[in-house]
């Protein structure tokens, strides 16, 4: 007799494949792991009707795949965002309980004929420059061992903010060189990818040439935390954790596998 679970056992599937398992669910999670988007844009991608969309996307939230946050350009609009590490754990969970020995290993990156010779470049534009897009620029460029050439603008510029400085101290990039930038300073510059940091910025954001990339991440300005100055850093630091595994993810589909610890510049 071979040996089995035995009769009668009836294991729930995991979580992560009752979730992904209906189609609508898995189209959701794929435009997702693109870019956050609003209702109204995922219904117009999946053309399915808006009570439809809205009833997964509430399953999505209840298993902790998907978060959502309002909007600040709008307040009635809200955005959703894929929780990657959150699916990275589902995913690994899924392969244990299926088999013991699986094991999901990430991604290798493209071969670098994929990429061309010339390095990823990427630009990730916010309100103010003064933060969310400074973290992000100093991020992706240390995080590819300068294998990506990032850049940073507003849409209005003001000083860098000194939680911003700190928190990224903290990861050892240090960011009290940088000047804010007008995000008409690349007018006409192309990139690979052009990555909304701020629902604001998102509505006015500017065509660049050669067709890039667009991705919107729907990150709260830490500034915008309220309360006293010593109040607002957690959400700077919330801020620099989201960035850092939100790049961490995206340097894979851009083709730029994470640099090793000894090869990250500071």
């Amino acid at each position: 007799m071979f040996p089995g679970m035995g009769p009668g056992t009836r294991p729930a599937p995991p979580p992560f494949a009752r979730m992904a398992a209906d189609p609508l669910r898995w189209r959701l999670l794929r435009e997702l792991a693109h870019s956050d988007r609003r209702v109204r844009e995922l219904v117009t991608l999946a053309g399915q009707p808006q009570n439809l969309v809205s009833y997964h996307l509430g399953q999505l939230r209840a298993s902790g795949l998907v978060g959502a946050r309002r909007s600040s350009f709008d307040g009635r609009d809200t955005y959703y965002h894929l929780d990657l590490a959150r699916c990275a754990q589902a995913l690994a969970a899924a392969g244990a309980a299926l088999h013991p020995g699986l094991r999901l290993d990430p991604a290798p990156p493209a071969p670098p004929a994929a990429r061309g010779p010339d390095p990823c470049t990427v630009l990730f534009l916010c309100t103010g420059n003064s933060a969310r897009s400074q973290a992000a620029e100093a991020l992706a460029q240390a995080r590819s061992g300068g294998r990506v050439q990032a850049f940073s603008a507003g849409s209005h510029p003001k000083p860098l903010h000194p939680h911003a400085v700190q928190v990224m101290a903290e990861r050892g990039i240090d960011l009290a060189g940088q000047r804010p930038k007008h995000l008409s300073a690349f007018a006409g510059r192309g990139f690979n990818y052009v990555i909304t940091l701020c629902d604001r910025v998102r509505e006015v954001c500017p065509e660049f040439p050669g067709h890039p990339g667009y991705l919107h991440w729907s990150i709260p300005d830490p500034a915008a935390a309220g309360g006293s100055e010593e109040d607002t850093y957690p959400a700077f630091e919330q801020m620099a954790a989201e960035l850092e595994t939100r790049i961490g993810f995206w340097l894979s589909v851009a083709g730029v596998a994470p640099a090793p610890a000894s090869l990250q510049e500071a």
